[in-house]
C-alpha cells in the first residue's frame, strides 16, 4: 500500500470536518436516515460469512504434482473428492477441470508458489466446468485469454491467487451459482481483473485489483456482495453493469461496501470499440442500467472524473440497446461514503451538467439519463449532479446482509447430452460475444451471417481460430472442448435468438 495513499486517508477526516465547521458558507441542514438496516428481498444472511461454499471436506486421494510434471495428468487421474496439490515450480500449460468436487491447491513453500506461465502464447491458465471446485494459492502470468475462468460450474472458491497479465480477464466465473472470490491479487488485465458474469449468490471480498481497465465488474448477475477490496490505479474501479445482448438480461441486488477505491486514473487500454473501452479514466464506481445497487461505507478518493457515475444505456458509450433489457438503473441507494478529491479533471459532459445545475466544484457523484426510485443519504456532503431530487433512503446500513451465499450448496449443474451446445454457449461464448453490439468479439448476429449454413466450419474455427479482422482481438482456441461439443455449440449459436 502506498505511503501517499495512507497519508491522504489520514487527512480526509480532518479535511471533511474543517470544511463542515470552518467554512464561511451557510451550513446546509443534513437529511439523516433512520438507523435502520436494509430489508433485502434476496437470500440475506446473518452471522459470519461461511469460510466454504463446498460444505464438504475432501474425501478422496491426494495427487501431488512436482516441477517438471503436468498438472493436467493429475486432473485426468483424479476422481470426485480428490485433492491435487501442486508444488512450487513453473508449469506452462492449460488446466481444464471437467469433473466435480476437485480441489486444485498450490503448495506455498518459503513464500514460493507454483507458477502457471503462459509464455505469452497460451490462452487460458485454469478453466473449470465442474461443480464444487476450489482453486487456490497459484501465481498465474503471461496468458492471452483468462487467468481462471469458470464455465457454468456451481459452488466455487477462488482464493489467494496472484494473477498478472493474463489477457482479457483475470478471474472470470461465468454462469455459476454460490461462489466466493477472495484474497486474490490481480493486475495488468485488458478488460476486468475480477469479472463476475451471469452468476448468482456471489461474494467478492478482500481482493486487491490494480493496473487494469476495470477492477471488479458485476455483469448481468444477481445477489452479489462486493466488500473490503482494495481497488486502485485502474481505469474504472468497481462496475455494476447490464451488458445488452446477453441471455441474462439484468443485474439486480448488488451491495458495494467497505471498499478502498482510489486513484483509478489509468488510461483506458481496452480493446477499441468494446464496452469497457468506453469507461472514462478516473471513474471510482460505475453503475450502468443495474437495479437495486447499494453503495455504502466506501473510501472513494482521487478518481479524476468522478467518485460514482450512474448511467442508463442511452447515455453510455459503445453500447447498443437490447429490447429485452431495461436500460434504466433503478433503485440505486447511496448511503454514507467518504469521498475526497474526486472529479478534479472531469470529462466535458460532467462539466456541462454542473453548469446546467448552477453548481461549482469537482463532482463526487454524476447521474446521467433516467432512473427511478433511487435515494441518497446526506447528499449535502458531496458535490453531486443529477441527484438533487433523490430523497433520503429509508435505511442507513446493510448490517442485516452479511452474505448472499446460499445456506446449502447449489444443486450441481448437470448437462444432458442434448443441452451441451446451450451450456457451452452460455458458459463460454457469452463471455466475449453479445447477441447485439460488441463485447470483446463480434456480435453473435455477425457470426450467424457468416456461418449460418455451415456449423461444421464454425466448429472447426472454434478449435483453431485465425485472426480475420484487425479491429478485433484474436480469438483463443477452444480445442479443449471435444469435437462433439464444438459442433453442438456451433449449431446452437447459429440458431439462438436474443
Amino acid at each position: 500500500m502506498r505511503k501517499t495513499t495512507i497519508a491522504l486517508a489520514l487527512l480526509v477526516p480532518a479535511a471533511f470536518f474543517a470544511g463542515q465547521f470552518l467554512s464561511a458558507k451557510t451550513p446546509v441542514a443534513p437529511s439523516y436516515a433512520p438507523e435502520v438496516s436494509y430489508n433485502a428481498s434476496g437470500a440475506a444472511k446473518s452471522g459470519n460469512v461461511k469460510k466454504s461454499v463446498i460444505n464438504a471436506a475432501p474425501t478422496g486421494k491426494v495427487h501431488q504434482v512436482k516441477d517438471g510434471q503436468l498438472i493436467m495428468d493429475a486432473v485426468k487421474a483424479a476422481n470426485p473428492g480428490d485433492v491435487i496439490e501442486v508444488w512450487p515450480g513453473t508449469y506452462t500449460e492449460t488446466v481444464y477441470i471437467d469433473k466435480n468436487n476437485i480441489r486444485l491447491s498450490g503448495v506455498i513453500v518459503e513464500g514460493k508458489r507454483p507458477k502457471l506461465f503462459g509464455d505469452g502464447h497460451l490462452n487460458d491458465a485454469i478453466l473449470y466446468s465442474g461443480n464444487n471446485i476450489v482453486v487456490e494459492n497459484f501465481l498465474i502470468t503471461k496468458y492471452k485469454g483468462n487467468g481462471i475462468m469458470g464455465q457454468a460450474g456451481n459452488n466455487f472458491e477462488i482464493r489467494n491467487n496472484i494473477i498478472e497479465d493474463t489477457g482479457v480477464y483475470g478471474i472470470f466465473p461465468q454462469l455459476g451459482e454460490n461462489g466466493i472470490v477472495e484474497h486474490n491479487v490481480v493486475s495488468g488485465i485488458e478488460d476486468a481483473a475480477i469479472y463476475v458474469g451471469m452468476s448468482d449468490y456471489i461474494h467478492v471480498a478482500n481482493n486487491e485489483v490494480f493496473d487494469s481497465v476495470a477492477g471488479i465488474e458485476i455483469e448481468n448477475s444477481r445477489h452479489a456482495v462486493v466488500e473490503n477490496n482494495f481497488v486502485h490505479h485502474n481505469t474504472g474501479g468497481i462496475l455494476a453493469f447490464v451488458t445488452p445482448g446477453l441471455p441474462i438480461k439484468d443485474t439486480v441486488d448488488v451491495i458495494i461496501r467497505n471498499n478502498w477505491i482510489s486513484d483509478n486514473n489509468t488510461k483506458n487500454f481496452g480493446a477499441p470499440g468494446s464496452m469497457v473501452a468506453g469507461i472514462p479514466a478516473g471513474t471510482g464506481i460505475l453503475i450502468m442500467a443495474a437495479d437495486k445497487v447499494i453503495v455504502e461505507d466506501n473510501l472513494i478518493l482521487n478518481n479524476k472524473t468522478a467518485g460514482i457515475i450512474i448511467t442508463d444505456h442511452q447515455n453510455a458509450p459503445n453500447t447498443t440497446l437490447d429490447p429485452g433489457s431495461d436500460p434504466t438503473p433503478d433503485e440505486i441507494m447511496i448511503l454514507n461514503n467518504l469521498m475526497y478529491n474526486n472529479g478534479y479533471d472531469t470529462i466535458a459532459e460532467a462539466k456541462v451538467l454542473l453548469t446546467t445545475e448552477l453548481k461549482q466544484g469537482n463532482p463526487d457523484i454524476v447521474r446521467v439519463g433516467n432512473t427511478n426510485n433511487s435515494c441518497i443519504n446526506n447528499a449535502q456532503q458531496y458535490v453531486t449532479v443529477g441527484v438533487s431530487s433523490w430523497p433520503a433512503c429509508s435505511f442507513s446500513n446493510t448490517d442485516s446482509v452479511v452474505s448472499y451465499l446460499l445456506d446449502t450448496p447449489a444443486a450441481p449443474r448437470s448437462v444432458a447430452a442434448e443441452d451441451k451446445g446451450k451450456y457451452a454457449y452460455l458458459g463460454i461464448c457469452t463471455g466475449c460475444h453479445a447477441y447485439t453490439g460488441r463485447l470483446i468479439g463480434p456480435p453473435v448476429q455477425v457470426i450467424q451471417s457468416l456461418y449460418m449454413d455451415d456449423p461444421q466450419a464454425l466448429a472447426d474455427y472454434i478449435a483453431n481460430p485465425l485472426k480475420k479482422r484487425e479491429d478485433y482481438p484474436h480469438m483463443p482456441k477452444q480445442d479443449y472442448l471435444d469435437a462433439e461439443t464444438r459442433l453442438a455449440v456451433a449449431k446452437y449459436l447459429l440458431e439462438v435468438k436474443n
